[in-house]
């Protein structure tokens, strides 16, 4: 290349970057790095895709983490169970899921649940099609939380038929009435409740807390595993039976595989990147997402080795504690991320950390059997994420 063109080209590259429409260059090297309103729209499209990709490898996260936490002899009914979660929830959302969750919404109206875009008839746009895979995502990730609290006692048949009406009914509805423009807690509407609607950035109380809630009425319809609170013969045993996991190392794969996805889950929910400040709020998602993780992971740990210390005597560091918190701390920053200093973020990681470990002896003491603690991380976590928007948001953001 010519010393002119050399320098041409630097003169584009340096227009591209700072944004403006620039003129093609040496065999229209300059061309790719114009800004336009079609640029944009694939850039969108890309990044949605690579956050939907994330979120749902979630899904492997879940596999392994459940796989950890079971007994062996279960390991292969609960990873077919991980694998019906992602085919029945695509299914489910496909057919009459997105439909209901956003369908016909518009800012001007209120109603309960959606009634267009069945089977995606009419979707042909890239930003439709993403639009859909990205929500999918979302609610498979809602669907599998139940599969690890339901772990070694639920009927193949019937865990196929909830994951579809989850997918297919329950989530949608409350996707409706907090994400789309139409529904009666959204903050999209030009009505909102109480004049601000609910704010629920990346899904603590839509995703997390509804699958939470749905674990703990199934794993109260089911009942306790043999031999967790009670002998083959009904008899109530002294103490709750703890059934051991077979692999440690399969859950602590689990937990980092979710942490990872989180970074789709939440600095995703930007549902874009090219826009004014979208980046810096996506950054932003980033940060907090960490930082929560951080200190809900060292708040349970160490919360749960001074409880022990103080009963038993001895010190003792429980990886399941560190590594349920880390995910509760996850949950907690979810509905919050975009609107909450990194401060903050902090301290809605720490005390998720101690809602897990309430919610967790709760459970114990009302005799609910979790196989692994998705209820308190997830229902109680997701609750408490709900909460620290209100108590911790910026009015600026």
């Amino acid at each position: 290349m010519s010393e002119e063109a050399f320098n041409a080209t630097a003169w584009c590259l340096e227009d591209a970057t700072a944004g403006y429409e620039v003129q093609s260059v040496e065999n229209g090297l300059c061309s790719a790095f114009a800004y336009t309103d079609v640029t944009n729209a694939g850039l969108d499209v890309f990044y949605l895709l690579f956050a939907a990709a994330m979120v749902f490898f979630m899904q492997a996260g879940f596999a392994m983490l459940c796989a950890g936490s079971v007994r062996q002899k279960n390991v292969k009914n609960i990873m077919l169970k991980n694998i019906l979660d992602a085919c029945g929830g695509a299914l489910g959302f496909w057919s009459i899921g997105f439909a209901f969750a956003y369908g016909g919404a518009t800012a001007d109206k209120k109603g309960f649940i959606g009634s267009s875009g069945f089977f995606l008839a009419d979707f042909t746009s890239g930003g439709d099609l993403i639009g859909w895979f990205f929500q999918f995502a979302f609610a498979a990730t809602a669907a599998t939380i139940v599969a690890g609290t339901v772990a070694e006692r639920c009927k193949f048949e019937a865990y196929l038929c909830y994951s579809l009406m989850l997918t297919g009914f329950v989530y949608p509805v409350i996707v409706y009435s907090i994400w789309s423009s139409s529904g009666f807690l959204t903050a999209f509407n030009n009505d909102p409740v109480f004049g601000s609607g609910m704010h629920d950035f990346a899904g603590s109380g839509v995703v997390h807390m509804t699958g939470g809630i749905t674990a703990l009425i199934a794993a109260k319809v089911l009942g306790p595993r043999i031999g967790r609170f009670h002998d083959a013969d009904g008899n109530l045993l002294p103490e709750p039976h703890s059934f051991p996991p077979h692999s440690v190392a399969l859950q602590v794969l689990g937990t980092f595989i979710l942490w990872f996805g989180w970074y789709g889950f939440n600095p995703g929910s930007t549902l874009g990147i090219s826009g004014e400040g979208v980046p810096d709020v996506a950054a932003l998602c980033a940060v907090t997402t960490t930082i929560a993780a951080a200190s809900g992971s060292v708040s349970a740990m160490f919360t749960d080795m001074l409880l022990s210390r103080r009963s038993t005597g001895e010190t003792m560091y429980d990886i399941t504690m560190c590594m349920n918190g880390a995910l509760s701390g996850l949950v907690g920053i979810t509905a919050g991320c975009s609107v909450v200093e990194p401060w903050a973020a902090f301290v809605i990681g720490i005390v998720a950390g101690w809602t897990y470990i309430f919610w967790s002896a709760l459970l114990v003491k009302l005799k609910i059997d979790d196989a692994v603690d998705a209820i308190p991380v997830h229902f109680g976590n997701g609750i408490w994420g709900c909460i620290a928007v209100g108590l911790f948001a910026e009015p600026t953001r």
